[in-house]
Order: structure tokens, then C-alpha cells, then sequence
């Protein structure tokens, strides 16, 4: 099974493009902060991860996404090998993103960030209303 599931931030803007047969393509890359830190004691390690998407996910990722955005992506790992300018053969690891979710950031002030541009307060739970008019229903009436 090849799953990844990835939360983390835009580390730049994403760049669009389309293919020669037409079909919508997104790259970006996600900074994902480590659980622990580094050898060094660095608490703030970060992996960044090469992201594509394609056809109608990416062109809202494409419309939506800006550096230091954060997201949730759901996905597979993909090898390539290329050549590189100087001959050298070279390998890259994308993930290619099956679903794109975006977050709000802890930001609340950043309506971009926020997801929708509301800076209404979450509504709250009320309270659950007592459940009238219910008929009792035997069990041998029911048909599963």
C-alpha cells in the first residue's frame, strides 16, 4: 500500500500549469514540522515534501494556495528518475496528492487564512431539545 497523509505549510506559492494534451497541473511544496527534534536539538526540524496535483484539484490549489498556507494531503509517493543538465542521472520523490484539504492557520485576523474570510465568532452548541412525539416501535416490526 503507498499512503501518505501529510499536514504542513506552503513553503512558496504554487506554481500552475497545463500540459500539452490540456490537463491542469500544480506543484508546491509542504514544510511538515517533526515530532522531535534533531541530533543538534533543534526543535523546529521541518521535511519538505514536492506536492502535484492535476485537473480540477489543481487548479483550486492553484486559485486558493499562497506561501504559508496550511494544508492536509492525502496521497501517494512517486520516484523519478531524470537527467540532469550536467548528464548525471538523478532521482526525485513527489507525493501526488489525492485530496488537498485547506486549513486555517492559527492566524484568526488572516481572512485568507481562515479559510473562508469570515471573522464570525464559531457557532455554539445548543443545548439538545428534548425528542416529543416518538412512537415506540417493536422490534419484530422492523425489517433488517
Amino acid at each position: 500500500m503507498n499512503k501518505v497523509f501529510l499536514i504542513g505549510n506552503l513553503t512558496r506559492d504554487p506554481e500552475s500549469s497545463v500540459t500539452a494534451s490540456g490537463v491542469s497541473m500544480c506543484k508546491f511544496t509542504v514544510a511538515v514540522n517533526r515530532r522531535f527534534g534533531n541530533k543538534d536539538g533543534n526543535e523546529n526540524a521541518a521535511d519538505f515534501f514536492n506536492v502535484v496535483t492535476w485537473r480540477g484539484m489543481a487548479d483550486s490549489c492553484g486559485r486558493v494556495l499562497t506561501k504559508g498556507r496550511k494544508v492536509a494531503i492525502c496521497g501517494s509517493i512517486q520516484i523519478r528518475n531524470y537527467e540532469a543538465q550536467d548528464g548525471t542521472r538523478r532521482q526525485a520523490i513527489d507525493i501526488v496528492a489525492d485530496e488537498v484539504e485547506f486549513l486555517p492557520s492559527g492566524d484568526r485576523g488572516n481572512s485568507e487564512n481562515s479559510g473562508g474570510g469570515s471573522h464570525e465568532a464559531p457557532a455554539r452548541k445548543e443545548a439538545p431539545r428534548p425528542v416529543q412525539d416518538l412512537t415506540p416501535v417493536d422490534d419484530d416490526d422492523l425489517p433488517f
